[in-house]
């Protein structure tokens, strides 16, 4: 893991000078249960973000013994769901990526089942190895597959296995600091384990993805009524576009999911994109104000995250925090990024910013 420095702190405001008079009268607010807002409002409110989160990168291949350790240690059952935590260096104890994602990275051995259950957060699963598990939503099976952008909109029954011959491992994204935040969370299990598997294998891809809707489709949440985003449709569609004119000069061929319902995001919490770095692109800097959790998919180059330069390969993950200046950079063949956020959220707050380009 290699990680780069804290962000400066953003300050415009400044604290009156402690004199002893002061501080004998900030004790007496402490002892009313009251304190001085001129004390803290310089951390309260900031000229510009200043995330505790700090630009991050772990190297997949080094990882992928550890997940496997775990698979050794524990069973399913007795860990619920089998996950290494991507804790930021900057936000230790607190099982952030970042200041409003949780993420991690999951495995499910040949012949597992990881039981069902549900819970108030919002998660998604980007397959990072293995062909042949599945993960179930609602009792619909999705077989996954490299590549592939699955939800598990919040509360819904979701249960996975694998009847493969190989290990699967995928990142998970949850937006559980934000529901806890709100103190909203909720879980449970399925009555009695496992949920039936009724719904037949794509039939939600059948229904919602094809430009059309059931003629009495009616929204039964938020979330999209699809649950799994094939990569080799992402794929292709960013291949095509790549022919058919030049690159964004920040985010080459930069797409986002949406829900195919409304063409908003396909959760209200979580945002997830897909781009395309043609080889030998060289991005120009820009910075959001949702610090953003990518996932190299294909090819290799370099990010430049702040003053940290970091360079990576297929399947490793790195984080660029809010209002971060950020740029990619392919190497000589072409390389794929996906990334997720909480841009839906900053968006329908009126809250969201972007710079670009910084160059």
């Amino acid at each position: 893991m290699d990680s780069g420095g804290h962000a400066d702190t953003g300050a415009f405001f400044e604290k009156p000078a402690l004199t002893p008079e002061r501080q004998a009268f900030y004790a007496r607010l402490e002892a009313g249960g009251v304190s001085p807002l001129w004390e803290v409002l310089s951390t309260l409110i900031r000229a510009r973000p200043a995330p505790d989160a700090v630009p991050v990168l772990w190297r997949y291949d080094a990882l992928r013994p550890l997940l496997l350790e775990a698979g050794r240690l524990l069973t399913p059952q007795e860990a619920e769901r089998r996950v290494l935590v991507l804790e930021n260096p900057g936000l230790r104890g607190q099982s952030k990526l970042t200041g409003s994602l949780y993420a991690g990275l999951q495995l499910i051995l040949p012949g597992e089942i990881a039981v069902s259950h549900r819970h108030a957060a919002s998660a998604l699963r980007f397959v990072i190895e293995g062909h042949g598990a599945y993960t179930a939503v609602e009792g619909e099976k999705t077989t996954m597959h490299p590549g592939d952008f699955i939800l598990t909109p919040s509360w819904t029954f979701h249960d996975h296995g694998n009847p493969g011959d190989e290990p699967t491992v995928w990142l998970d994204g949850l937006d559980i600091p934000i529901v806890n935040l709100f103190d909203t969370g909720f879980a449970e299990h399925y009555p009695g384990g496992m949920q039936s598997h009724d719904v037949p294998e794509g039939d939600s891809f059948v229904r919602y993805a094809a430009n059309m809707l059931p003629v009495d489709y009616v929204p039964v949440r938020q979330a999209s009524p699809i649950f799994n985003y094939p990569y080799a449709r992402s794929r292709e569609a960013l291949h095509e576009l790549s022919r058919n004119g030049p690159p964004h000069a920040c985010h080459g061929i930069k797409m986002r999911f949406v829900n195919p319902a409304t063409g908003g995001y396909p959760m209200p919490t979580i945002g997830a994109f897909m781009q395309l770095l043609p080889a030998g692109f060289t991005g120009q800097a820009s910075r959001q104000t949702d610090g953003a959790i990518y996932c190299v998919v294909e090819g290799r180059g370099q990010s430049r995250i702040g003053e940290t330069v970091f360079e990576w390969g297929p399947r490793d993950i790195f984080v660029v925090p809010s209002w971060t200046a950020a740029s990619h950079q392919a190497a000589s063949g072409d390389a794929v990024l996906f990334s997720l956020s909480d841009r839906p959220i900053q968006q329908a707050m009126g809250l969201w910013r972007e710079q670009v380009p910084m160059a």
